[in-house]
């Protein structure tokens, strides 16, 4: 049997902490978004509770079949609309909260899966 050792996906998140979101080297502390190819920092200044699917038009240009919402410290609910939205386009989404949401991200990407995640800071 033939052993490969697995190459990690450049956006691995590796710490997610009340300071924020560790990505290889860069620890960042605002709402970022992050493919298995790029992380966007800075993502949005709304609060959870005013995204709307518009706000995910980049993302879903990379035509994810999932996007994962982390949603800080604690699981919150995404608007009714923004859930509704993405039933409407097909694409999967769920919330959770933000270290949850990066361990489902890291599986996901690991497994070659298009996947695109917003992560809330995780403190609260």
């Amino acid at each position: 049997m033939k052993f490969h050792r697995e190459m990690l996906p450049a956006t691995t998140v590796r710490q997610v902490s009340a300071e924020g979101v560790r990505i290889g080297d860069t620890l960042y502390d605002g709402t970022i978004a992050v493919t298995p190819d790029s992380v966007v920092e800075s993502w949005t200044q709304k609060s959870l509770s005013e995204l709307v699917v518009e706000d995910f038009e980049d993302l879903l240009d990379q035509q994810p079949e999932v996007v994962l919402l982390g949603t800080g410290a604690s699981n919150r609910f995404a608007p009714r609309e923004l859930t509704f939205g993405f039933a409407r386009l097909g694409i999967g989404f769920e919330t959770m909260d933000t270290k949850a949401a990066a361990r489902t991200f890291n599986v996901l990407a690991g497994e070659d899966r298009r996947v695109a995640a917003v992560l809330f800071p995780a403190a609260d």
